[in-house]
């Protein structure tokens, strides 16, 4: 894949797309002072590693022309210090208002995710209250999947657990969207599990913690 970290004409392309939103292969080479040929290769590498995308701009009865865009892999490839900032936004707020209130600051915060949870969730089965919510948490930045499992743990067949109205179901996520937020701040982890429980009106068991130097956050749900 293209990364942005190395000099190169490629980060000059994406980074004069971010400043001016879009452009043609003829003012990027002027721009750049390179070669339309040149920023044409550049372009199709760009665009199948998924950083841009065209469209395409129709002048008359000739050969259309394009202009390019920024995907949104392509803006996520900028660094951000988003993380940091709320980082440190915590940190002032806890020595301002002391540790008990910012732990019900931050309830209540995870109680109105909940609630914004079970709106789109709905009253369906579990397998499809967990299924909805994976959707959202991926969504989010989560790199979340879910599966059936049996009494033994066991991951079981999706026709299985159809016929099973009380199978349990394993939650897992591998990239957690606020984790410099929960280093710093680990209840925040806690309130997650009771966000969850809340979400799915079910009970949730935390059953690997990224925290904790795991390469992943996995929560058990079962029913209540």
């Amino acid at each position: 894949m293209t990364t942005i970290q190395q000099p190169s004409t490629k980060q000059d392309i994406l980074h004069h797309l971010l400043k001016q939103g879009k452009c043609t292969v003829q003012e990027l080479a002027e721009r750049l002072q390179v070669s339309p040929q040149a920023v044409r290769r550049h372009l199709k590498d760009l665009e199948t590693d998924g950083l841009i995308v065209h469209e395409v701009l129709q002048a008359g009865m000739g050969r259309p022309n394009y202009s390019y865009v920024l995907s949104q892999e392509g803006r996520d490839r900028f660094p951000d210090r988003y993380d940091d900032f709320a980082v440190s936004l915590l940190d002032t707020l806890a020595e301002t208002v002391g540790a008990d209130q910012m732990g019900s600051i931050l309830r209540k915060q995870w109680e109105r995710k909940a609630m914004e949870y079970r709106d789109h969730i709905g009253n369906g089965a579990l397998k499809e209250r967990v299924s909805k919510l994976v959707e959202l948490r991926r969504a989010e930045g989560y790199m979340a999947e879910w599966h059936p499992i049996d009494a033994n743990g066991a991951v079981i067949g999706s026709v299985q657990s159809e016929s099973n109205p009380a199978a349990r179901f394993i939650l897992t996520e591998y990239n957690c969207a606020i984790a410099h937020i929960a280093e710093s701040f680990p209840s925040v982890c806690g309130h997650e599990l009771e966000m969850f429980a809340a979400a799915l009106d079910c009970r949730v068991e935390r059953t690997h913690w990224l925290v904790n130097g795991e390469h992943r956050c996995g929560y058990l749900i079962q029913p209540k």
